[in-house]
Parts: C-alpha cells; structure tokens; sequence
C-alpha cells in the first residue's frame, strides 16, 4: 500500500507542479512541496483500507510546513485526475484561508490599562543587595576556613 501510495504521490506531483520535491515524513505518509508556490500537499493511509487522506498547508518563509489548513478523504484508486482536482480545491481553500486578516480597530469604551514604569533606583538597589549578601557569606566562608585551618 504504501509503495501505492508513493508512485500516486509522485504522478500527483507531476500533474500539480512542475518543480516539486517528494519524500516520505515521519508518519509513513508521502509529501509534496511545491517551493515556488509555498504549498504542499500530504498523503496519508487511512484506517479504512484504499482510502487516503489528502491534507494541504502553506510553507512559511522559513521553509518549516504551517499545520495543515485543509483536508479530505479521497479513494486511492479513484485516478490521478480526480485526486488532483481534490488537491487543487484544497490548495484554493488554503489559499483563502492565507489571506491576512484585516487590521482589528480597537473597541470603544476599554481603555488599556496603563503601564507602570519601573524605577531605576530599586533596581539598582537590588543588585547593591546582592552584591552585599555575596561578600558577606565569601567573608564568612574565609574566616570559618582561616580558623578551622589555625586550629589543626
């Protein structure tokens, strides 16, 4: 099945794009990645026997795979043809679910709770604190060990 699976992915490929990467992922389904268009495209076994599941995503700038935005289950045997037209009707609902968000204008009647700034000094007399404790307990450490070491 998964010998199918991956000469389907690879005719797929060629159908959908022409530059194209496949390989196996961690799951033992087939993946194609079409760079050039940030998309790709992961088939999958199902539980059922001769079905596949078709998922489609975007490929972020950093070339990691966002989660899939689209999905179905297609019959395996069902062509080349009818699962690339599945496919392209996912990558156009990735497509639309893509498209940035319009810029939220802020609700009227809440205003932001204003910050409050920290003063310098206290952080400065924090690490004057620290600093203190730190020389206080190497002191104490050279004295216990000055008379620990005059007393043998």
């Amino acid at each position: 099945m998964l010998a199918h699976l991956t000469d389907t992915a690879r005719q797929l490929a060629r159908v959908l794009w022409q530059q194209h990467t496949v390989y196996r992922d961690r799951t033992g389904g087939v993946v194609i990645r079409g760079e050039h268009v940030q998309r790709w495209i992961s088939l999958s076994v199902t539980g059922t026997r001769g079905e596949v599941l078709l998922r489609a995503g975007r490929i972020l700038d950093g070339g990691t795979s966002a989660p899939a935005r689209a999905e179905t289950v297609m019959r395996l045997d069902s062509g080349t043809g009818e699962l690339a037209a599945a496919c392209r009707r996912l990558l156009a609902d990735t497509a639309l679910s893509g498209a940035p968000e319009a810029p939220r204008e802020p609700r009227p009647g809440r205003d932001r709770p204003q910050t409050r700034q920290r003063a310098g000094g206290a952080r400065i007399a924090l690490w004057v604190l620290l600093a203190t404790v730190t020389s206080a307990a190497v002191l104490a450490a050279l004295v216990a060990y000055s008379s620990y070491r005059a007393a043998r």
